[in-house]
């Protein structure tokens, strides 16, 4: 009998999430019937459907959390659609295996009942949840000791861990105490065979010398205001008026952002095309000089890899962003690193990268074989196919 796989995500619907769409395709692959239960995508009709054989089931988001009082609200939505549909699902094709991916931390509520009935789980670690807080709010507290009680209780409830990388490997081995056997390093890795590079695009220079390319989601944390300071010390301070900027992605503080590059009087220079389909990011990912990640290092994102990264790489472009131990692990000699929080030194180094072309061909010509021989989903697959048979030989 075909062992069957429930695949539940929080945070973003499946049709959205390439890490999770490809680990449920490549569970597919490796002989599980497979179901999926995820926020509903926008546009979209409610109702069950297919995504490649693969059975979607999702639920509605009346509220899509910004502050900590909108993020409860959202989190207890999502767990009763998750608990209601999983039954659902339960009775009627039972599955063996729940593969949960955070955040939050707060599938292990569900999980419980079900492993009483024989289901295991797959712990899917995309986020260090507690560090996201203090990256979010600035500071820890009573939530904080809740995320990390929340996140102790997963990584003890689940049978099988699998880490973005190796810092958080370290965190499930330290703080959930799981054995090095139990846990998987799967790096985001790009599928080479869907991501397309083009002809680079002459028109959307529109006049520009240069162009500079942000895809990402916009909220809270991703570093977009810093982006536009950087911007505007460029056009300003440096009096460089021959760059545009070019951001690309939605998300909950899309129009702030929007409006504060208005207020900066920066509408010549920055673009915001909000969420495109694929076929025009890969218009823009083939077209632009340099690709940015404006976060600042904090204890978050120096153990985060960020599926930008290998996004811009796949492109082959070189990438300038603060410096941060996973952000080094992942780009190598495709980066150029700022050593310091600072707009102003990391202007200062996108501007050098520009103006220097033989450097930027040769930081993606390294980008381009580091995502080859190391960082693409053909190659991680592997590991998870092996994160699979570990939780198989368990029962």
């Amino acid at each position: 009998m075909r062992k069957h796989v429930l695949f539940i995500i929080e945070n973003t619907s499946v049709y959205n999430d390439t890490r999770v769409r490809s680990e449920a395709l490549a569970a597919k692959e490796f002989g599980f019937d497979v179901s999926v239960i995820c926020p509903k995508a926008r546009k979209r009709k409610f109702r069950a459907d297919e995504l490649d054989g693969i059975r979607v089931y999702e639920h509605p988001e009346p509220v899509i959390g910004v502050g900590k009082l909108s993020l409860v609200l959202e989190y207890v939505n999502a767990f009763f659609w998750e608990l209601v549909l999983a039954l659902r699902i339960y009775f009627g094709q039972r599955f063996h295996i729940i593969h949960s991916a955070n955040p939050p931390d707060h599938v292990f509520l569900l999980a419980i009942p079900f492993r009483l009935l024989g289901v295991r789980f797959i712990f899917d670690h995309h986020d260090i949840t507690p560090e996201t807080y203090i990256a979010k709010f600035g500071k820890k507290g009573l939530v904080y000791k809740l995320l990390l009680m929340m996140e102790s209780l997963t990584f003890r409830s689940t049978d099988v861990v699998i880490s973005t990388n190796e810092s958080y490997k370290k965190i499930a081995m330290g703080r959930g105490g799981r054995h090095a056997d139990d846990v998987f390093v799967v790096r985001n890795g790009p599928d080479l065979g869907r991501m397309k590079r083009l002809e680079a695009n002459g028109d959307l220079r529109r006049g520009f010398s240069y162009l500079v390319g942000y895809v990402g989601i916009i909220s809270q944390q991703e570093g977009i205001d810093v982006l536009l300071r950087v911007a505007r010390y460029l056009v300003m301070t440096r009096g460089r008026t021959d760059i545009r900027f070019i951001i690309v992605g939605s998300g909950p503080y899309w129009k702030e952002m929007v409006e504060l590059s208005r207020r900066m009087s920066l509408e010549r220079y920055v673009s915001f095309t909000g969420f495109v389909p694929d076929a025009d990011l890969y218009n823009i990912l083939s077209s632009v000089d340099v690709c940015v990640n404006p976060e600042f290092r904090n204890e978050f994102t120096d153990k985060s890899t960020m599926i930008k990264i290998m996004e811009y790489m796949t492109f082959g472009k070189p990438v300038v962003q603060f410096y941060t131990t996973e952000g080094q692990v992942t780009a190598g000699e495709a980066a150029v690193y700022v050593r310091e929080n600072s707009e102003e030194l990391f202007g200062d180094a996108l501007l050098e990268l520009l103006e220097d072309e033989p450097k930027r061909k040769a930081m993606g010509a390294e980008a381009t074989a580091r995502i080859q021989n190391f960082l693409c989903w053909e190659k991680q697959k592997d590991n998870l196919k092996r994160a699979y048979d570990r939780i198989s030989s368990i029962g």
